[in-house]
């Protein structure tokens, strides 16, 4: 072919393609990509023609023979040189049979096959290809060493807008079968510091030479080691150097603690030149539509290009149906960006795999759209968030491991959440994931960050629109593992259209049909998972009808909490239950002290202040349920206190009193603390307001606790319970009582609110109910977080970050990064501050002895009195979730008048009244608010679940 013209059709295909594909380009529609393909089909037969051709000319064969090295098997006579660029006719099938000098490119349309009989190295600076490339076979897998390396001594080249340095499929297939099987094992007992053996569970098929890499058990990712195998004896392997740390070998108190053992050596392997160490721009494997994939047993080495997207170890790009596709039994390690990346393709399976010491997201599934797909038995090692620096994460542990939003806004990274880098992160709900594991990530182990419709490429298509991530069914998430940590499992903060997210924005409900909001709830099941070592959660999730079944949590500061999603209209019937499982606060596993408190308490901490107190289950708001779950090893001691079951610290969010417990068990665990209020320890800085916090309360089912069927254990505020209640026993080291008899909500605040009533200063704006606007909230100071929006919206929640192209959602307007606050669930809205200061009037709360200061909602429990205290000129008062003909009380000094309810002419005519009634008595008033009902069992309706409410004057 002239010069010329095949300038020009390189020109025309790049920018056809371009069009289709760019990487950067956000809105392309599958429609839109279907409709040029036939365009496409005249310009690769006129390629394929020239290549036929050229091959003809050069280096081609005319079918007299197939061996590379064969001058035959070339039209010149010439087996190619250094610096040729090589194409093999799409007739030809050639046997690479030597390993030739570096070459300039290499494009196949025909068949090139790696020969099997002696060990073979191909050097090139990209392969195009549209035909096959074949080492090995499943029936037939390689047993030499073949090396491909990517070389880039021609830098900035774009083939066909696929990049460069890269293998690169366009409507071929690529089929590498090494024969090696056995990518991971665990240690068969504990490995010292300073040891040179491991003993393992299997051996398999490794043997002297190979390079392993053993997992950190501890809190710090980076404790992972790679050592080379200098010998091996039954299970037992003798390695070349030291270990530096102790690794874990294991089953403590039920929890499987033992160190993941990967293998990283291939027969086969896809490198970038050493080059790349310094650039960090590797090599990548990229398969266009029409393209097939089969890689079993391949090392993938110095791979991925950081900041240069779809440039990634192995990667599908809009393949669309990937069934009998897959990349298993393989390893990728020291890349730099991602590891698996299944983007626009179904149903591809990815198994037992071995991801080391990786850049980015590792095994990616991109944008939402992908469903089908399976990842079983893959194991991630040491997910980092950049090439040379820290991460800046976003997340609630402020102070200690990030907290902050501005790392979504960092430059040198692909997408915003990279900076919160996650070993797995799943977009699309419709997916298997299976005995996978990540063996510590700089930030999340595995991250369901579902949007609330695809997004990247898929953006504002229309497959887009007809797809809803957020109330899709978990086809399958079991018998996953997440260690080394700072949050195992991330089911929240799901991305939007620009990749940003808040705290909270996950709107998860899954439903029979998506699209219809009116059909049937269905449950998210997640079965059988493990995680331990987390400095943060060990799971975090938001969503409703999520079940966590069979779950082990160890050895992390926070073991389980699950927050509301704020879908309003349509929410479940509950929020979470965790079932048949078991949380160890502390086990065997002492992990490697070092600091100067860690060597002073035996053992490594989560976080770097020593007395946070370590909790099991964090209740949060609306309805969760625990069932069936043994609780081990939470008692105080010298250094930090501990407890079993806790609240949110220090949640402004109030809570359901219908939150329940039932037939748990305790082995050397207290059995529940609330901790007093320390800014150190709070959410996201969430601190001042503690509207939810103060009602903090869950029932005994079954009289778990010891104090009968259907008891309360309820924040000690002094409010709801006394120390002289005889159906009441004080805790003093859980900070909690726990109580007989019915026990509900208290909202009380300003006047004038009803549902979604005014904050006071500094307060956020509380959550109106569905079709309702929320009440005014005085704006709190600058830097707070941006609020929740109202019912319907997907939610900003608590401590989420103003200006992060995620919006809050509708709601009412809080001042400037003011915390929108949240009513209690089947109750009017409180003031729900966020975090600002106390309200300039304050209603003060008393009751035998003690004062307490109530900032929207508390709990009460039926048939007290209670003194309420304030300078407002008029407060409403409401009751819920309190059974029909349950009261309370109340003596407000100062106060004149009631809207509503029966006048009495004493205070016995008051205390004998049965339904709502007040008595004007001396300096005060007197009011019996008498509910309606609705309280027992259910999460009561948005806005109201029963009780009553009045407003008085002065």
């Amino acid at each position: 072919m002239d010069a010329k013209l095949w300038t020009i059709v390189q020109f025309v295909v790049a920018h056809m393609l371009d069009s289709i594909f760019r990487v950067r380009e956000l809105t392309v529609m599958r429609k839109r990509y279907r409709s040029f393909l036939p365009l496409l089909v005249p310009v690769f037969i006129l390629l394929s023609g020239w290549g036929y051709v050229a091959g003809q000319e050069k280096k081609s064969s005319s079918g007299n023979g197939t061996r590379w090295s064969d001058p035959a098997t070339w039209p010149d006579r010439k087996v190619p040189g250094k610096g040729d660029a090589v194409t093999i006719g799409r007739d030809m099938n050639v046997v690479l049979d030597v390993s030739p000098p570096a070459l300039r490119s290499l494009t196949i349309d025909g068949k090139l096959n790696f020969a099997n009989n002696k060990d073979l190295e191909l050097s090139t600076e990209w392969i195009m290809l549209h035909g096959e490339l074949q080492i090995g076979s499943e029936a037939t897998p390689h047993t030499r060493k073949a090396t491909i390396t990517l070389t880039n001594d021609v830098p900035g080249e774009d083939i066909l807008s696929m990049g460069d340095r890269g293998i690169m499929l366009m409507g071929g297939t690529l089929s590498l079968h090494g024969n090696r099987k056995d990518s991971w094992t665990r240690l068969a007992k504990t490995a010292a510091a300073g040891s040179t053996t491991i003993e393992v569970l299997n051996v398999g098929d490794w043997k002297k030479g190979d390079e392993i890499v053993i997992a950190s058990t501890d809190f710090d990712p980076h404790q992972a080691e790679r050592r080379t195998i200098s010998s091996i004896s039954g299970k037992v392997m003798t390695l070349d150097q030291k270990l530096e740390y102790m690794h874990y070998g294991q089953v403590t108190f039920g929890v499987d603690e033992r160190a993941e053992v990967g293998m990283l050596s291939r027969n086969i392997r896809i490198q970038a030149s050493a080059d790349a160490e310094k650039s960090f721009s590797g090599g990548h494997v990229m398969a266009m539509t029409g393209s097939k994939m089969q890689v079993s047993g391949v090392e993938f080495f110095r791979m991925g290009q950081h900041e240069n997207l779809a440039r990634y170890p192995i990667h599908w790009h809009l393949v669309d149906e990937g069934q009998g596709q897959y990349i298993q039994n393989s390893a990728i390690h020291d890349t730099y960006s991602r590891c698996v990346t299944v983007h626009g393709t179904n149903n591809v399976r990815v198994e037992n795999n071995v991801a080391y010491n990786n850049v980015g997201h590792c095994y990616f599934l991109e944008d939402g759209v992908e469903h089908g797909n399976q990842y079983l038995s893959n194991l991630g090692i040491l997910t980092k968030c950049h090439t040379n620096r820290t991460c800046n994460s976003t997340n609630a542990v402020v102070g200690v491991y990030g907290g902050g939003g501005q790392g979504q806004n960092a430059t040198d990274q692909l997408i915003p959440s990279d900076n919160t880098v996650s070993t797995f992160w799943i977009t699309n709900p419709d997916n298997t994931y299976r005995g996978n594991v990540s063996a510590g990530s700089e930030a999340t182990g595995f991250w369901l960050a579902f949007p609330e419709h695809p997004t990247g490429k898929f953006e504002g298509t229309d497959i887009s629109k007809a797809t809803w991530p957020r109330r899709m069914q978990m086809r399958e998430f079991s018998g996953n593992v997440a260690h080394s940590n700072i949050e195992g499992m991330m089911l929240d903060r799901g991305p939007n259209a620009q990749g940003k997210f808040n705290l909270g924005g996950n709107t998860h409900l899954a439903l029979a049909d998506p699209s219809n909001t009116s059909s049937a709830r269905v449950d998210s099941v997640f079965k059988d998972n493990t995680f331990y070592k987390s400095r943060g959660a060990a799971i975090w999730a938001r969503g409703e009808h999520h079940i966590f079944d069979g779950l082990k949590i160890a050895d992390s500061a926070i073991g389980y909490t699950h927050a509301y999603p704020g879908v309003a209209q349509f929410h479940g019937d509950y929020t979470s239950k965790v079932l048949n499982s078991l949380f160890v606060g502390e086990s065997d596993n002492k992990g490697t002290p070092k600091t100067e408190a860690e060597i002073k308490y035996g053992r490594t901490l989560p976080r770097a202040d020593a007395d946070y107190p370590v909790r099991g289950y964090e209740y949060y708001d609306f309805l969760h349920h625990v069932v069936n779950t043994k609780f081990v090893n939470f008692q105080d001691n010298a250094t930090r206190k501990s407890g079993a079951l806790s609240y949110l610290l220090y949640t402004s969010f109030p809570v359901s009193s219908n939150n329940s417990i039932e037939k748990l068990t305790f082995e050397n665990a207290k059995p529940v603390y609330f901790p007093p209020q320390d800014r150190r320890w709070s959410f996201s800085g969430e601190f001042n307001s503690f509207s939810g916090w103060n009602g903090a309360v869950f029932k005994d089912i079954d009289g778990s606790l010891g104090a009968g069927p259907n008891s309360y254990v309820v924040i000690d505020t002094g409010i709801a319970a006394a120390a002289d209640d005889k159906d009441c026993k004080i805790e003093p080291s859980w900070g909690a009582a726990l109580c007989k008899g019915d026990m509900g909500r208290l909202t009380i605040n300003a006047g004038g609110g009803g549902r979604g009533g005014p904050g006071g200063p500094g307060a956020g704006a509380g959550r109106g109910g569905p079709g309702a606007p929320a009440g005014p909230g005085a704006p709190a100071g600058p830097g707070a977080a941006a609020g929740r929006g109202g019912p319907g919206a997907p939610p900003a929640g608590p401590g989420a970050f103003a200006g992060q192209g995620a919006p809050a959602g509708p709601g009412a307007p809080a001042g400037p990064g003011a915390a929108a606050g949240r009513g209690g669930p089947g109750a009017p809205g409180g003031p729900g501050a966020g975090r600002g200061g106390a309200p300039a009037n304050p209603i003060v709360l008393s009751r035998n002895g003690r004062n307490f200061t109530v900032t929207g909602a508390t709990n009460v429990r039926a048939g007290t009195e209670i003194k309420a205290q304030t300078e407002l000129p008029t407060v409403s008062i409401s009751l819920s979730e309190l059974e029909s003909g349950s009261w309370v009380i109340f003596e407000l000094p100062g106060f004149t008048s009631a809207a509503t309810g029966t006048a009495q002419a004493s205070l016995d005519a008051l205390r004998s009244a049965t339904s709502t009634s007040y008595y004007k008595g001396e300096g005060a008033l007197w009011l019996k608010v008498v509910s309606t009902g609705g309280g027992g069992g259910g999460r009561g309706g948005p806005g109201g679940g029963g009780g009553n409410s009045i407003q008085v004057n002065r």
